[in-house]
């Protein structure tokens, strides 16, 4: 088969949603309204009709479908799902550097990996594989896929999710994101009785929020204009109302709040190693003044963070740091926490957990992450019936070795005989409203003998006998003896 007859342009998809890429970039608020997008090899353009019904500005191109198209310069760029059907590498390299001169801000990358190959029928050809309907297909691994954008660009992309890749054109915009996608925990505020605050909450709501999030009064220009002229024509001055808002909390919330916000700051210095690390002025202005506050100069946070980024290479720091949380399941070999409560991890365990996510970037289906205390290894599994189901069956993993820089996916889906959990409280935050529905289970549970050889139950088909032979039905969240 010969270049010419390689049908590139039956790749394009017919998509009744936005794609991966395309989707993620709007979850992570870099496609933003007042922002422009231009997808280059746009298909058949349903991204495009998808962000104009969303509001976004957004234009595209495409060789086969839009081939008289203006190539437009715009904020966001997302080469999508473009340059594993390019069978020629230096036209690849090509296209990669033709999208990156046209992002202002940000390039979205996205490509195949090699698990998505895994049932495919083709031939070799080049260093990808021709398929029966006569289209080209490269499969990357996720690591080589961000050492080529490096290669090709000169700029270290930051993994999304897998397979998919940001590149920034301003280090600002890349330390805020590296910064935002850090887990964050606030604990619950208890509001002591007062007319005033009662009256005024929802115009202090954003004073409130600001002072939570950042665990100190915001500084000039910080806070929105709007909300600020607000509070001053209400109280006089900002400072009269923050003076109410500590009033009515009290000091203990808010040394949790300045514990957390450290943490906070201390897990996004650590990963900022991974690159090249920010010089201060590039840090956004609010984010400079939280790092004065909470650790006094930007030497000594970048000294602090350093250390718990070597401390996550220590087996038993690990190990340690992983029996003394608060919140998770702990198995002889790992610690599972459900992704809400990540933010209640020990700082050493963000790290640990963020090193995997500099590889594999957001696993989008994940809600459980199992953290490996025997070797260097990060699990992010999906249970996608974890909210609705009382033993929710695992569908798929992406695994993260640390050691071996890998990153792998493994599909249950199609099992008859899954694993699945018990004792779902377990993996939740304390404070999860959810958690006594679930411990009421396994304490019913418990009393009915279901969990009386552990090493039975752990699969769909194990568990099920066990219910046979009790004669227990599970209904929702609830055991019920069979009639």
């Amino acid at each position: 088969m010969t270049m010419t007859s390689i049908a590139r342009h039956k790749t394009a998809m017919v998509r009744d949603a936005l794609s991966r890429p395309m989707s993620m970039a709007v979850s992570d608020s870099l496609i933003a309204p007042g922002r422009t997008v231009f997808d280059y090899g746009c298909g058949r353009g349903d991204d495009l009709r998808h962000l104009e019904a969303l509001g976004y500005q957004a234009s595209g191109w495409d060789p086969g479908h839009r081939p008289d198209a203006e190539h437009c310069h715009a904020d966001v760029v997302n080469l999508g799902y473009v340059v594993n059907v390019i069978e020629d590498r230096a036209e690849r390299a090509r296209t990669l550097a033709a999208a990156w001169e046209l992002a202002k801000r940000v390039l979205v990358v996205s490509a195949r990996l090699v698990w998505d190959a895994r049932d495919l029928v083709g031939r070799r050809h080049s260093d990808g594989v021709i398929t029966r309907t006569g289209t080209f297909q490269k499969f990357y691994e996720q690591p080589e896929l961000a050492a080529w954008i490096t290669q090709v660009l000169g700029v270290t992309p930051v993994a999304a999710a897998p397979g998919i890749f940001y590149v920034f054109r301003c280090e600002e915009d890349q330390q805020q994101f590296l910064h935002d996608r850090v887990h964050t925990y606030r604990p619950r505020v208890r509001i002591d009785p007062h007319e005033r605050y009662e009256s005024t909450k929802e115009l202090l709501s954003p004073l409130f929020d600001f002072m939570s999030a950042h665990a100190r009064p915001p500084r000039t220009l910080e806070l929105d204009t709007g909300a600020q002229e607000a509070i001053k024509v209400e109280f006089g001055s900002v400072g009269r109302a923050q003076k109410l808002i500590y009033a009515v909390t009290g000091d203990d919330y808010w040394e949790q709040v300045r514990i957390q916000r450290r943490a906070e700051l201390l897990v996004y210095i650590a990963m900022s190693r991974f690159g090249r690390r920010p010089r201060f002025s590039q840090l956004a202005r609010t984010l400079q003044t939280d790092v004065k506050v909470h650790f006094g100069t930007y030497k000594d946070a970048c000294i602090q963070g350093d250390r718990m980024l070597v401390a996550t290479g220590d087996p038993m720091l690990v190990f340690v740091s992983a029996r003394s949380s608060k919140v998770g399941k702990q198995t002889p070999s790992a610690l599972y926490v459900h992704r809400s409560a990540l933010g209640e991890l020990p700082p050493l365990l963000r790290v640990y957990e963020g090193c995997a996510r500099v590889l594999s970037g957001n696993v989008e289906r994940a809600n459980m992450i199992k953290l490996s205390v025997v070797k260097p290894q990060v699990s992010y599994l999906s249970y996608p019936k974890f909210d609705k189901d009382a033993h929710p069956v695992l569908e798929s993993a992406v695994t993260v070795n640390l050691r071996h820089l890998t990153v792998d996916w493994r599909d249950y889906s199609k099992s008859d005989n899954p694993p699945l959990l018990h004792r779902k409280e377990e993996f939740v935050s304390e404070s999860d409203p959810r958690r006594d529905l679930y411990a009421r289970l396994t304490r019913a549970e418990m009393r009915a003998g279901l969990y009386s050889d552990p090493s039975r139950i752990g699969s769909l088909h194990g568990w099920e006998r066990q219910l046979m032979a009790t004669q227990y039905q599970v209904f929702g969240h609830r055991l019920r003896k069979m009639a």
